[in-house]
């Protein structure tokens, strides 16, 4: 099996950054794909940015230019580097991993973006 957990949400202001973290553990060697998925109050979870482990990179048109997504050599964590944070990318993220066995969500953090 896989574990995932956020890290890193926070309160920031507009224009400020953030750097979510998301540490793996279990069976690391089974993952292949792992992402950034994120809800805001009384929207649908949507997918923010996913890396695979050949190295291709998505991201939701709405970060692009501004969010990036990495991993560590071990892949046993990923990152999302947020600038230019704007007040409609508050929301609950949420780091998912797809490996053999299914898909493995983590609990969650917050990101609040307000003056």
């Amino acid at each position: 099996q896989v574990q995932v957990a956020e890290s890193g949400g926070g309160l920031v202001q507009p224009g400020g950054s953030l750097r979510l973290s998301c540490t793996a553990s279990g069976s690391i060697f089974s993952i292949s794909v792992m992402g950034w998925y994120r809800q805001a109050p009384g929207k649908q979870r949507e997918l923010v940015a996913t890396v695979t482990r050949g190295g291709s990179k998505n991201y939701v048109d709405s970060v692009k230019g501004r969010f990036t997504i990495s991993t560590d050599n071990a892949w046993n964590a990923v990152y999302l580097q947020m600038d230019s944070l704007e007040p409609e990318d508050a929301a609950v993220y949420y780091c998912n991993a797809r490996h053999f066995n299914g898909i493995s969500w983590g609990q969650g953090t917050q990101v609040t973006v307000s003056s």
